[in-house]
């Protein structure tokens, strides 16, 4: 079994910067994709971004390019989502998710975390 704890959630002014991380455990990761959805009050979960498991490939939303980054640590079992000029839409519950397969991680993960609340205020 697989569980995601992440971290780095918090309050931060438009135009500002988070890093967001997730430890995976429960078994080794490195074999997984691993991703980024956000859900914001009142709307679906969406998809942020993904990294495959040797961190040399990675998708992310149209929405979110040039402004996030993700990133990750197989010996660390960690995931990081590096979000740069940050806007009050970017608002949500982010959550870090796992899945062996690429069509899952961008759709309907097996693996979630509990997520972490980002609040960007104008």
């Amino acid at each position: 079994q697989v569980q995601l704890v992440e971290s780095g959630g918090g309050l931060v002014q438009a135009g500002g910067s988070l890093r967001l991380s997730c430890v995976g455990s429960g078994r080794t990761l490195g074999s997984y994709w691993m991703g980024w959805f956000r859900q914001a009050p009142g709307k679906e979960r969406e998809f942020v971004g993904a990294i495959s498991w040797g961190g040399d490939s990675t998708h992310l939303a149209e929405f979110v390019k040039g402004r996030f980054t993700i990133s990750r640590d197989n010996a660390k079992n960690t995931v990081n989502l590096e979000m740069n000029s940050l806007k009050p839409e970017d608002t949500a519950v982010y959550y870090c998710a796992a899945d062996a397969l690429l069509r899952d991680i961008l759709r309907r993960p097996d693996h979630w975390g509990q997520g972490t609340q980002v609040t960007v205020s104008s």
